[in-house]
């Protein structure tokens, strides 16, 4: 799973990159792989006998409306929750964070006309493919547990029921519920007392001269390190699939 996470990141990490579509940035790159990738899936996943739909009622996987859900996943969630977590966000910077990720659905293959062209599009959209479609299922609780368990193991002073509760905080109790996090009645207050203070901290230091550039070493650092964790040391290779699992 740890590889499969890394994999997964590799396109996040690359699309945010300060030098994503330049000579030195990796994501032209990237985005051609997972679409042979996703190529590859749609081709051999409906030749699997337990094969049947997608959540949306797609009968070919990784459509279009698949990658626009992952792609509200991402992008519309994260401008959401900036905005709930009141981060100061500028017209240009909102604007440019809608234009890399517009340019990343459109290096995956999807058709422009599908493509949100503002943000209040991309809140319209997401409200009509990703709500109705969220909902529990047994391997989603599975999935959650190991991927939790894969952050605690990132950190060793994380422990489950703070994950739990911050998983919580960020995604909401519904979406929590459907996943199978559990409830933290110590955890969960503290949390959502001390975030916000911790946000307004970081953004009201952020003015200050050198504050900038500190913080962005510090998180390229981090996700380095994340990166780092989820290969083991091994370089992230997108690979082509030539057959489905057995399970």
């Amino acid at each position: 799973m740890k590889d499969r996470v890394a994999k997964t990141a590799r396109l996040g990490y690359d699309v945010g990159d300060l030098d994503a579509y330049q000579p030195r940035g990796g994501m032209i790159v990237t985005a051609v792989k997972t679409r042979m990738v996703h190529a590859a899936v749609r081709h051999l996943l409906p030749q699997s006998p337990g094969w049947s739909r997608t959540s949306g009622g797609q009968t070919i996987p990784i459509s279009q409306a698949d990658i626009m859900v992952t792609w509200h996943s991402l992008s519309t969630f994260v401008m959401s929750k900036l905005k709930d977590w009141r981060v100061p966000v500028g017209s240009a910077e909102s604007d440019g964070f809608l234009h890399v990720w517009q340019v990343a659905a459109h290096m995956l293959g999807v058709l422009d006309e599908y493509i949100p062209a503002s943000w209040d599009e991309a809140d319209a959209q997401s409200r009509q493919v990703l709500d109705p479609i969220l909902a529990s299922t047994p391997e989603g609780i599975e999935l959650t547990d190991v991927l939790l368990d894969i952050v605690a193991e990132l950190d060793a002073g994380l422990t489950r029921p703070l994950i739990n509760a911050f998983s919580r905080y960020t995604l909401g109790d519904r979406t929590g519920d459907l996943i199978g996090l559990d409830r933290e009645p110590f955890w969960q207050p503290v949390i959502s007392g001390a975030w916000p203070l911790l946000v307004a901290f970081r953004e009201g230091l952020i003015p200050l001269p050198l504050i900038p550039q500190a913080a962005w070493a510090v998180e390229e650092a981090i996700r380095k390190f994340v990166a780092l964790f989820l290969s083991e040391g091994r370089p992230i290779d997108l690979e082509i699939p030539d057959a489905n699992r057995p399970s």
